[in-house]
């Protein structure tokens, strides 16, 4: 009979924490991204809850959310978004949220100067292409030095003093309060994050949607949450360094039949 109270005890805390998940909110850390750069005032809403926050300069935000809840990104320039939360996205560190660009289509406009015929074959034969001329053929300094990220520029800049006057008889005191009040190891982990969801891009870009959707059965408004349970993997950074598509496929593959028996697409 004790045992039995146990065992009852036992399945009840279980259900109870598993039901938390749906019950208890979550703060939600993200960052949209999008080719135009312009990723500053996204507004972003839990059309679930009804509440609202917008992206800082550099595109991150902070919401409250719970499992299944719905978020709506919307913004003059982008196509509207709408993502629903999964327990990927709770258990992820940071996540990403890809935009659209907006494109308003104008009608057509056929502009012909003098000098073209309208035969792309004859007028690529007739056109005088120079030299491609760019920072290295120019032998510019600093040519081939290495491009920062954002995040990795503000890094630099709250660990590095900046020069003053009084700086030879006096402490930098500049990166030792980023270091105090926490900012340096806050744009560290942005670093980190970036540079996380750069190899995310990079094996995103390797194969296009419909492949995910034909060969390994991912819906194709699954495939960011996919790529969120890849990334959790700790074979992934290893397997993606190495730049081999065919051995990165044949990991998204065997991830590919996880995530489906655990997401029940089966």
């Amino acid at each position: 009979m004790r045992i039995s109270k146990i065992l009852f005890v036992f399945l009840f805390m279980a259900s109870a924490s598993m039901g938390a998940q749906n019950f208890f909110s979550h703060q939600l850390e993200g960052k949209v991204q999008s080719d135009n750069k312009d990723v500053a005032d996204v507004h972003v809403m839990n059309t679930t809850t009804g509440r609202a926050t917008i992206t800082d300069q550099e595109g991150y935000f902070e919401i409250v959310v719970k499992l299944n809840d719905t978020l709506l990104f919307s913004a003059v320039q982008y196509k509207r978004k709408q993502v629903v939360i999964s327990q990927t996205m709770l258990e992820s560190s940071l996540v990403y949220v890809p935009l659209e660009e907006f494109m308003n289509e104008l009608d057509e406009v056929v502009v012909r100067p003098f000098n073209l015929s309208g035969d792309l074959t004859k007028d690529m034969e007739n056109l005088e292409i120079g030299p491609v001329v760019s920072a290295s053929t120019l032998g510019l300094p600093n040519a081939n030095a290495k491009t920062f990220t954002q995040s990795e520029r503000l890094l630099k800049e709250a660990s590095m003093p900046k020069f003053n006057m009084g700086m030879l008889l006096s402490l930098p005191f500049n990166p030792i309060i980023n270091e105090i009040t926490g900012r340096n190891k806050m744009l560290r982990k942005r670093v980190a994050i970036d540079s996380q969801y750069a190899r995310t891009q990079r094996v995103t870009n390797y194969y296009v949607d419909s492949l995910y959707v034909s060969e390994l059965k991912i819906p194709r408004d699954k495939i960011d949450d996919f790529m969120y349970f890849c990334e959790v993997d700790e074979n992934f950074n290893a397997v993606v360094d190495t730049h081999d598509q065919l051995k990165i496929w044949e990991f998204l593959k065997g991830k590919s039949l996880v995530y489906r028996e655990n997401n029940g697409l089966d």
